[in-house]
């Protein structure tokens, strides 16, 4: 726990100065800071301290019983309640034991240990999450930023036009009509900019509640190293937690099927007699499974059901680890060709038709309409490029952040 609080504050100390001099968040500060602070990962790692203190106890035997107490103590009679008259009465002390084999103690031990590797996967998992919704947090506040210059761009470039609109009717170059177009032509694109603006300020606040600080400006976030299919399934968290399972259950069988022996109780009491000689009893207790096939084997039977259905969890775990690989990785590989093809195919082409456009208006060939319908399409297709790019940027964080590789993280 102190190790973990150094850590953040280390982090802290490394990351809040440089936010507080605008210094744009990067993504790996954003991950770092979502895990130092997020309660999901602390309650993770309070249930792997748990399952190892319960680990730490299975293997011990248990407490031994103190008993006392007084035998043959006369209630009628003239000697009623005396503690010194009748011979047979015996006040008596001792103590008990049940002892549990060392094979069974082992067994314990190792069905603790299991659960303490299944908690130890909640705890990876668990990151891996916090990693991968910090990280597509990130990606929508730094794409709304990207969105929000281009429309206030457009919005500028609408008010440069809307006055040069108005100076034209001024000296009767233009229309009324040209500076009517122009107006609305301003409007859309501010209402444009608020849009975006709406959407980034909840995309700051959906990040925000993951790093806990205000990241103004976003580092543009590089492109992550992605696993491929195999490692992909294999250290997929609900794989890895389905073979933690597996283990859990056949440990729970081992422990079921030596249990089907009894645990047999020692006692030794030391008994005291007034006027007579004391007396030490030595005695032992043997359970007797007198219906081993409907309790005991029932037991082992209904461990063994577990294992089976552990397995197929595993298998189904795996189907779905598979699917959900080859469909990011579908996604990813698709929404890279789309975006390569809209580049050069779409964009491209737009901004060559603003280009000229505006050498079109500068030579008097062009009206201040034109101008703006390219500019405006030009805007509307780099958005859609952004949404893509968005995208694909999603695809490619689940696909890297996903699987539980060096402890949840790469």
């Amino acid at each position: 726990m102190f190790i973990s609080h150094l850590r953040a504050a280390t982090l802290a100390a490394a990351v809040l100065p440089a936010l507080a001099h605008a210094a744009p968040l990067t993504l790996e500060q954003a991950l770092e800071l979502a895990l130092q602070r997020s309660e999901a990962s602390r309650s993770s790692r309070a249930g792997v301290l748990s399952a190892s203190e319960a680990a730490r106890a299975a293997g011990q035997l248990p407490d031994p019983m103190l008993r006392a107490g007084i035998e043959n103590l006369p209630v009628t009679g003239a000697d009623r309640f005396s503690t010194t008259r009748e011979s047979m009465t015996m006040k008596r002390i001792g103590i008990a034991q049940e002892w549990v084999s060392a094979d069974k103690r082992a067994a314990r031990q190792a069905a603790a240990d299991a659960m303490v590797g299944r908690e130890g996967v909640s705890v990876q998992a668990t990151a891996a999450e916090v990693r991968i919704q910090t990280a597509l947090a990130f990606l929508d506040a730094y794409f709304a930023g990207e969105t929000l210059r281009l429309t206030t761009r457009s919005e500028h470039h609408a008010h440069e036009e809307l006055e040069a609109a108005k100076a034209r009717l001024s000296s009767t170059a233009g229309s009324s009509q040209e500076v009517l177009a122009m107006t609305s032509a301003h409007g859309i694109a501010q209402d444009e900019s608020a849009e975006v603006r709406q959407q980034q300020s909840a995309a700051r606040v959906a990040l925000e509640r993951w790093v806990g600080v205000q990241g103004d400006e976003l580092a543009s976030p590089a492109t992550p190293p992605t696993a491929g299919e195999a490692l992909f399934v294999a250290n997929h968290p609900a794989v890895l937690a389905a073979q933690r399972d597996i283990e859990v259950a056949r440990r729970d069988v081992t422990v079921a099927t030596v249990n089907r022996d009894p645990n047999w109780s020692w006692e030794v009491s030391y008994g005291q007699r007034t006027g007579y000689s004391d007396l030490v009893t030595v005695g032992v207790s043997i359970p007797l499974p007198v219906a081993r096939a409907e309790r005991q084997d029932r037991e082992a039977a209904a461990r063994l059901a577990f294992v089976d259905k552990a397995e197929a969890n595993l298998a189904e775990a795996m189907r779905s680890a598979t699917a959900e690989y080859r469909s990011l990785a579908s996604d990813a590989q698709r929404l890279a060709e789309r975006v390569q093809r809209y580049q050069s195919s779409i964009v491209v082409p737009a901004q060559q038709r603003t280009a000229a456009a505006l050498a079109g208006y500068r030579s008097n060939q062009v009206s201040l309409t034109t101008l703006f319908e390219a500019r405006h399409a030009e805007v509307v297709l780099q958005r859609k490029l952004l949404a893509l790019q968005r995208e694909l940027a999603k695809a490619q964080v689940q696909l890297a952040f996903k699987p539980l590789i060096n402890g949840g993280s790469r």
